[in-house]
């Protein structure tokens, strides 16, 4: 009987020991299966060698997706919209309604328009530029003859001047190097995309006519500028209360570290599904650096360098793709218009 008991214990025991050795290996082997692989020389296939597709070319392929999804390392990036909360991350219910453009890329061009009785560029008998201005809300001025290019019309657009009591911009406006501005010209800051060939065009944002003529080809007028030379500056007194704190949907562009440029609205009451939360809501001045500072973040595209407000308050407009997705009831004093070649 004791024989029995002692050769039925040293079987369990042997068993426990099978067991545990067991799963340790497969934990081990399914360590290994898990881990990234890092792309060495010795990971690199013969055939690939032999073919001459380099580590660095190798990574890139393997990477691809990743650089896809982060804009500012797609070196083809032109142009794209999205929805973000007021951390910068992207969200199908975000209030923020972003274009993320590069104003270098080949495929894309631009334009201001004004709102005008008449073709814009026209002049009189006498040679001398006609500015016959009439209040037009923002879907009829980015959709009048006024906003083709080359007999195309606008991928994307966004509100920008003040406009006066006599349905005039008030800001600097230049469409194509002709100028239509108002009595603030040199007081206000505006956004400009220069002229020339695309590998050498710049975004700016600052007061008045440029030092280099190129850089006066496309302008739209604004006020407000809260980033100034990559510092972020609160707003909110310089606004006055109203601006501040009441009319809060918001309508602004950002230029950053690598050249790009983010356009974004902020409107509740946009064209889109919108789900307000503690992190999307509009926007007071001093989150302003928050929304603009992640979603640079998420995509790669740089630091914030400066930054400047649109008309606000029954103003905001943007239109992507065929589609409105923020529109007002107030009068226009200018667009800033996006083309795809």
């Amino acid at each position: 009987m004791f024989n029995k008991n002692f050769f039925g214990l040293l079987l369990i025991i042997a068993g426990v020991f099978f067991f545990r050795s067991y799963r340790q290996s497969s934990d081990k082997s399914l360590e290994l299966t898990q881990k990234p692989t890092i792309v060495t020389e010795e990971y690199i296939p013969k055939k690939i060698k032999e073919e001459g597709i380099s580590k660095e070319k190798l990574e890139d392929k393997i990477s691809n997706k990743s650089l896809v999804n982060c804009l500012g390392k797609d070196r083809n990036f032109s142009i794209e919209f999205f929805k973000t909360n007021n951390l910068g991350k992207k969200s199908d219910k975000g209030i923020n309604h972003v274009v993320i453009f590069n104003p270098k890329s080949r495929e894309l061009d631009f334009k201001v328009n004004v709102a005008l009785d008449h073709k814009i560029y026209a002049k009189n008998e006498s040679g001398k530029l006609r500015k016959e201005y009439i209040p037009k809300l923002f879907g009829e001025i980015i959709s009048d003859d006024n906003a083709l290019l080359n007999g195309k019309k606008p991928i994307a657009a966004i509100n920008a001047d003040y406009i006066d009591t006599e349905d005039k911009p008030q800001g600097l406006n230049i469409s194509r190097g002709v100028e239509y501005s108002g009595d603030f010209k040199n007081r206000r800051s505006s956004f400009g995309i220069s002229g020339g060939e695309p590998s050498s065009r710049q975004a700016t944002i600052a007061k008045g006519r440029r030092n280099k003529n190129i850089l006066n080809y496309n302008i739209v007028g604004g006020n407000g500028r809260f980033y100034r030379n990559g510092k972020f500056i609160d707003i909110c007194n310089a606004l006055g209360e109203f601006a501040c704190k009441r009319a809060i949907n918001r309508s602004m562009a950002a230029t950053t570290s690598k050249g790009y440029v983010i356009l974004l609205v902020n409107d509740n009451r946009a064209n889109s599904d919108i789900e307000i939360t503690e992190v999307n809501q509009e926007l007071l001045p001093d989150k302003f650096d928050d929304v603009l500072e992640g979603i640079a973040r998420n995509n790669c595209l740089g630091k914030i360098q400066e930054g400047i407000l649109f008309d606000g308050g029954e103003s905001p407009g943007l239109f992507y793709d065929g589609k409105t997705y923020v529109e007002n009831f107030g009068a226009i004093g200018s667009v800033f218009l996006i083309y795809k070649k």
